[in-house]
């Protein structure tokens, strides 16, 4: 009985086992499981469909705003304008050379300014760094057409495209005929599905070589940050450290007195960092821009700008970013704007540099003459005075209080002030340095001929009024006159001022051996006009004398 129970037991759960299923799903008891088991999957299926879609509307995406990149050997591409001509390297659109048509190395030499020469190309100037990797070395570039040639007006662009740090970069450089000014658009995109960051940085470079560098022509690294510009041309300071400046950029570059290459950035004042150095005998800056991030599927454009070229100061005038600044006119900057106008008004009809500035020369002194006459009239009356003084130092020679004493009352009871004489001076002082600034910094002077050959022979003379006198004959002749307006001065009071005053052409004439040609020929024409204008004062006194 036992045994039939139990294989009745079995019997029966076999029968569940395999007969309940499809009873159960003939009798519709498991049609709400299936449906619900049906959805999921289709859900399943749709999601995983949609999630396709989007990697291929990504793809898509990416796809067109990356074109098939296919790596091409490097070349040289040149551009030409009626200013420049330029090569760049199209692996990386670096410089390899940059010859300025209108700019000489010096007068005897008439091979053009390049502002790139071997040197100077060996750093990469206008390469771009990106996470701090040299583009033009570490990554691979394309590009696909022909150098460019413009004519007055126009304005071009070459476009490199470059794969750098998995980072798709498309460099579009826009050059103008009629500036050295050059326009960059940087557009970047990230290979591959993960977002990256990006930072950029813009180089410029030069050295010496070709340019007439001296006491008044340093290269140097130089910046315009917060509002003032700042410079350093100590090489050792450069060469062992280099030089870090942060703040509200406007721009970074190379120069000297006459020559520039410089990066703007798109916005003036934008907070930036500077790294400036010295290697290898080259003067190089970078422009680092802050970090950025790139999404898959998206390109961001960045903007920059150069100035590669001379220092003109209608072309600076032009140019945005407060780059005129570059031209250090000093702290009588006001001043020496208002003489570089009117020197060149007067080249508008002088057509000759040394002419124009004997004109300025001429007007400044007319200006002042009021004030000099003034002055010459009081020396006079020191003149007839010093008998009188004399006889007083001799009475008072050892009570120095009690003679002061008495030579002031000297000078109230004939109405003379002994500080008159110098006040033409001291007025002058501000017309000089601003002169100084506004000739030392002008590139019309460079290589400006006045008197290019030293009369009745053939050596090369005042050829270039931004350089010294070769034969320092003008700085001689100036002390001279220099001599001449002491002699023709009444002496002064004091025998240490006499010897002093005596010293002083001598002390002028070896300072002024060194300075350029043009700022002596100033000074050497405002001393004969003094001299003349001494010589009629004493003549009107004499005669009003004699009259007398």
């Amino acid at each position: 009985m036992e045994n039939k129970n139990t294989i009745f037991a079995i019997v029966l759960c076999l029968a569940i086992m395999f007969g309940w299923a499809p009873l159960a799903e003939h009798m519709g008891w498991m049609k709400p499981l299936k449906q619900e088991q049906a959805l999921q999957e289709q859900q399943q299926k749709a999601a995983e469909q949609q999630k396709a879609q989007e990697i291929a509307a990504k793809e898509a995406e990416q796809a067109r705003l990356l074109p098939a990149f296919t790596p091409s050997a490097g070349r040289d591409v040149s551009v030409e304008t009626p200013l420049f001509k330029a090569t760049i390297y199209s692996g990386g659109a670096i410089l390899r050379s940059f010859d300025l048509k209108k700019y000489h190395q010096d007068i005897k030499n008439s091979a053009l300014i390049n502002l790139v020469d071997q040197a100077t190309a060996a750093v990469a100037p206008l390469g771009l760094l990106v996470n701090g990797q040299p583009s033009w070395s570490v990554g691979k570039w394309q590009f696909e057409g022909e150098g460019l040639t413009l004519a007055a007006g126009q304005s071009k662009s070459l476009t490199f495209v470059g794969e750098v740090d998995n980072i798709r970069v498309t460099r579009t450089l826009t050059f103008n005929a009629d500036s050295y000014y050059i326009q960059e658009k940087v557009a970047l995109s990230p290979l591959g599905d993960n977002a990256r960051s990006a930072r950029l940085s813009y180089t410029v470079a030069a050295d010496s070589t070709g340019l007439s560098e001296g006491p008044y022509d340093s290269m140097r690294v130089a910046w315009f940050k917060d509002g003032k510009m700042g410079e350093n041309s100590d090489k050792d300071e450069l060469n062992n450290k280099g030089i870090m400046e942060t703040g509200q950029i406007s721009w970074a570059g190379v120069m000297n007195t006459y020559f520039m290459s410089a990066v703007l950035p798109a916005e003036d004042g934008q907070a930036m960092n500077v790294k400036g150095r010295l290697q290898n005998g080259v003067y190089r800056t970078a422009l680092e821009q802050p970090e950025i991030l790139l999404n898959p599927g998206q390109e961001k454009t960045l903007e920059v700008s150069y100035w590669i070229g001379p220092k003109e100061r209608k072309l600076l005038a032009d140019a945005p970013n407060n780059l005129s600044s570059s031209i250090d006119l000093g702290m009588f900057s006001m001043i020496a704007k208002a003489l570089l106008w009117m020197m060149d008004f007067f080249q508008q009809y002088a057509h000759n540099w040394g002419i124009s500035i004997i004109l300025l020369t001429v007007f400044i002194k007319a200006v002042f003459w009021p004030l000099t006459a003034k002055s010459y009239s009081s020396m006079e009356k020191m003149k007839k005075l010093q008998p009188l003084m004399q006889a007083i130092r001799e009475k008072h020679k050892d009570d120095k209080e009690a003679m002061n004493k008495e030579v002031m009352a000297l000078y109230k009871t004939y109405g003379v002030n002994p500080a008159s004489g110098c006040v033409p001076i001291l007025v002058q002082l501000p017309v000089f340095f601003g002169l100084y600034q506004a000739l030392l910094t002008s590139i019309e002077l460079r290589h400006a001929s006045f008197i290019s050959y030293l009369p009745g022979t053939d050596l090369v003379w005042l050829a270039d009024l931004a350089s010294k006198d070769p034969y320092y004959i003008t700085p001689v002749i100036m002390g001279v006159t220099m001599f001449l307006q002491q002699k023709m001065s009444p002496p002064a009071g004091d025998p240490m001022q006499q010897k002093i005053m005596m010293f002083l052409p001598i002390i002028f004439t070896v300072m002024f051996l060194g300075f350029p040609a043009g700022l002596v020929i100033y000074w050497l024409v405002n001393n004969v006009l003094s001299i003349l204008q001494q010589w009629l004062m004493i003549r009107k006194n004499r005669n009003a004398a004699n009259a007398a």
